[in-house]
C-alpha cells in the first residue's frame, strides 16, 4: 500500500484528501507545517508528497529542498494558486514531479498522484535480481538463466556506471522497461530522478511539449509555462520507450539534446542546458526504418552507442518454467492461496505454446489461471483455454477470450473449494476479459476506455496495475 503525504495548513484541503485517498488503497499522512512535514518524511519515507507553496512556517519551497536533500527520489507535487505560478515552475526546474493548480479536480489529482506512486516505484525496486532463490518478492524482475540471459546482465554491468546513451531491442513484453530500470540503478545517477516516456502513447501535438517544456502562449491552451522532462530530470535518467514511434521532427530535437545537452522549450528562444542520461528503447526494426527513411540515421547512430537485446520468451529455453514458478509464488501470495508448484502436465503445454506476449502475457496467463486453481498444484484444467490449444486469444476472433465459456465452471470449483474472496475473484477474471478489449477498442486511449466503463482513470489505472496490465499501443 502506497503512502502519500500532505503538508497544508488548510483544514479543507485536507479533509478533501481524506476524503479522496482511502485505505487499504493509499496510506494517508498529513501535516500542517513544513516542520512536521520534513518529520513525517523522515519517519515514514512517503512514495508522493503533496506540498503546498504557502505554508505557516517555512515557504514550500525551502521545504521542498530538504525533503529533496533526505531523499531525492520521493515524488513532489506542489499546489499552487494563481499568484504563486513563479514559484512552482521554479520547483519543477528543482527537480519537483508535478504542480497543481487550485481549485483542485479530483480526476486530475487522482491520476498525478497514481503516476507519482508509479515513477516512485520506478525509482525505488530494483529491476534485476541475479539470483533466482531471492526473486520472490516481486513481479518485476529480470530473471532468467539462459546464455542470452547472461548476455544481458554482461552488457547492463559493463554500461550502467559508463554515463553513455542505451538502446533497448526487444519484443513487446520481453522486459525493455525492466533492462532500463537495471542501468539506472546500477549507475552512478541511481540517486537521481528516473523518468520513463512512452512515446507511442502521447498524442504528436503534446510529445514536444512534454519533453521539452513550453512557454506561455505558445499554442492555443498554453495559458502558463510548462516544464519538460528533459528540464526536470536534470541529473537523472530518461527512459524514451517506443522510440521508433517519433516523429521526424522531435526525432530532431532529440538528436541535439543528445549531441550537446540543449534544446529549447516549445515557443521559446532560450538556449536551456541540462544533464540528462538517455535510455531509448523499441521493438522496431530501427536499422530498417533508417533505411527505408522513416527513422533519422544520424539520431540512430547516437542512441545505438550500446545496444541491450531481450530475447523472446520462446528462445529463452527453461527460463519459461523458471519464470513460471516465479510468478505463481509471487501471485500466490498475492491472492492468498497455498499453490506449491505447476504441474509436469501443466508445465508440458506452457512450453508448447508460442508465447507471442512473451513475459507479459505469461504473468498474465499464471496469474488467470491460480484465479480458477484449487487445491495446491496448478493444473491444466485452470490454465486458459487457448493455451491449451495452443492458439493465441487473437486467432479466435469470434470468442476474444475463450475463459468466458468457463466462468460458470470456474464459480461451481470455487464454490466447491469453499473460497471466501469469490467476488473479488470473479471481478478481476472478468476484468482481465473486459478492461483489455476496451482499452485494444479505444486504441489504448485511457480517458475514452474510463468514459465508457463509466469509471476515472484513476480507477481505470488501479484495475489495470491490479491485473499486471501496461497500456501499450
Amino acid at each position: 500500500m502506497p503512502t502519500l503525504l500532505v503538508v497544508d495548513d488548510e483544514p479543507s484541503i485536507l479533509y478533501f484528501f481524506r476524503q479522496a485517498f482511502i485505505e487499504p488503497e493509499v496510506s494517508l499522512v498529513t501535516a500542517a507545517t513544513s516542520a512536521e512535514g520534513i518529520e513525517a518524511v523522515t519517519r515514514e519515507r512517503p512514495d508522493a508528497v503533496i506540498l503546498d507553496i504557502n505554508l505557516p512556517d517555512v515557504s514550500g519551497l525551502e521545504t521542498f529542498r530538504r525533503i529533496h536533500e533526505i531523499d531525492p527520489k520521493i515524488p513532489v507535487i506542489f499546489i499552487t494558486g494563481h499568484g504563486t505560478m513563479a514559484t512552482a515552475i521554479e520547483a519543477m526546474q528543482l527537480g519537483a514531479y508535478e504542480y497543481l493548480v487550485k481549485p483542485l479536480e479530483l480526476d486530475q489529482l487522482t491520476d498525478l498522484v497514481d503516476r507519482a506512486f508509479e515513477i516512485s516505484r520506478l525509482m525505488r525496486v530494483p529491476a534485476v535480481i541475479p539470483e533466482a532463490s531471492d526473486s520472490d518478492g516481486a513481479t518485476d524482475t529480470l530473471l532468467g538463466d539462459c546464455p542470452a540471459m547472461q548476455e544481458v546482465y554482461k552488457t547492463i554491468g559493463r554500461v550502467a556506471p559508463q554515463d553513455v546513451t542505451v538502446l533497448v531491442l526487444g519484443e513487446s513484453g520481453t522486459g525493455k522497461e525492466l533492462a532500463a530500470r537495471a542501468v539506472y540503478h546500477y549507475s552512478r545517477r541511481a540517486k537521481g530522478p528516473f523518468l520513463a516516456i512512452n512515446c507511442a502513447a502521447i498524442p504528436e501535438a503534446l510529445l514536444e511539449s512534454e519533453l521539452f517544456g513550453h512557454e506561455k502562449g505558445a499554442f492555443t491552451g498554453a495559458d502558463r509555462r510548462r516544464i519538460g522532462k528533459f528540464e526536470q530530470c536534470r541529473g537523472g535518467t530518461l527512459f524514451l520507450d517506443e522510440i521508433g514511434d517519433m516523429t521526424p521532427l522531435t526525432q530532431t530535437k532529440i538528436l541535439r539534446v543528445l549531441q550537446g545537452q540543449t534544446f529549447e522549450r516549445v515557443g521559446g528562444n532560450e538556449s536551456i542546458k541540462t544533464d540528462v542520461r538517455v535510455i531509448a528503447a523499441t521493438n522496431r526494426d530501427l536499422e530498417r526504418m533508417v533505411a527505408e527513411g522513416t527513422f533519422r540515421g544520424d539520431l540512430y547512430y547516437r542512441l545505438n552507442v550500446c545496444t541491450i537485446t531481450l530475447p523472446p520468451l520462446r528462445d529463452r529455453g527453461d527460463d519459461l518454467r523458471l519464470l513460471s514458478e516465479h510468478f505463481a509464488r509471487c501471485f500466490s501470495r498475492e491472492m492468498g492461496k497455498e499453490i506449491h508448484g505447476i504441474s509436469p502436465k501443466a508445465m508440458d503445454m506452457l512450453r508448447s505454446y508460442s508465447w507471442p506476449g512473451n513475459v507479459r502475457e505469461l504473468q498474465s496467463v499464471i496469474k488467470q489461471a491460480l484465479l480458477q486453481a484449487t487445491g495446491p498444484l496448478l493444473l491444466p484444467e485452470f490454465l486458459p483455454a487457448w493455451v491449451r490449444r495452443k492458439e493465441s486469444p487473437d486467432d479466435s476472433p469470434t470468442d476474444p477470450d475463450p475463459s468466458i465459456g468457463h466462468l460458470h465452471d470456474f464459480i461451481q470449483s470455487q464454490l466447491r473449494g469453499g473460497s471466501t474472496t469469490l467476488y473479488a475473484d470473479y471481478q478481476a477474471l472478468t476484468d482481465g476479459i473486459l478492461l483489455p478489449a476496451v482499452l485494444q477498442h479505444t486504441n489504448s486511449n485511457l480517458s475514452h476506455a474510463a468514459r465508457i466503463l463509466g469509471i476515472t482513470r484513476a480507477t481505470l489505472r488501479t484495475k489495470l496495475n491490479a491485473l499486471g496490465i501496461s497500456v501499450e499501443r
